[in-house]
């Protein structure tokens, strides 16, 4: 299974890619993770939609030939950060790329609850017409206090998130392969 990943924050230490890059790493006999570089999509811009730069049409092309999208969130002022929807704005205009692809979402934070807030209102953004994206439902990744249960490399430490996401993901293949199955019947 070949699966991206979109994590919304470009910051180079940032808790987010860190655990993308995890959960590349512990599960690549599972499924083939591509983390996708989001730093040079440019802002969304209508009057450009139809013919985008290079950039923006390697990456659609990315997540159109993947066969799920993980998203992995970071929470800014309680909502999902600005890079996330201009990214989203980009897959859900012209070919919309991503209706009827499955997704899951995960986030980590210093904070206690995650990015619980982030999580909701993606969910909300994922369901809009434009997307349209089938989620796995019920598998809630929020990892607060990330900096305790994370090393400086950026492996998880905390055995309890570790069983947690080993469970999660095999809820992701199972119900995944449910949804392929449905879609060839």
């Amino acid at each position: 299974m070949k699966i991206v990943a979109i994590v919304g924050s470009i910051r180079k230490d940032s808790y987010n890619l860190k655990f993308a890059q995890y959960v590349q790493e512990r599960y690549q006999d599972r499924f083939d993770l591509e983390i996708l570089n989001i730093r040079e999509i440019p802002f969304f811009n209508q009057d450009i939609e139809k013919k985008p730069s290079v950039v923006v049409t390697d990456f659609k092309n990315k997540v159109k030939n993947a066969d799920a999208v993980l998203w992995v969130t970071p929470e800014y002022n309680g909502t999902v950060p600005g890079i996330l929807v201009n990214v989203i704005d980009w897959l859900s205009r012209v070919d919309k790329v991503m209706i009827g692809k499955p997704s899951w979402i995960m986030g980590a934070s210093m904070g206690n609850l995650g990015t619980v807030k982030a999580q909701m209102h993606l969910r909300d953004i994922l369901f809009s017409p434009g997307i349209n994206s089938p989620l796995l439902p019920s598998n809630e990744v929020y990892v607060g206090a990330v900096h305790t249960k994370m090393d400086e490399d950026g492996d998880i430490t905390h055995q309890p998130t570790i069983e947690f996401l080993d469970s999660v993901v095999n809820n992701f293949i199972d119900w995944f392969n449910q949804q392929s199955q449905n879609v060839s019947v």
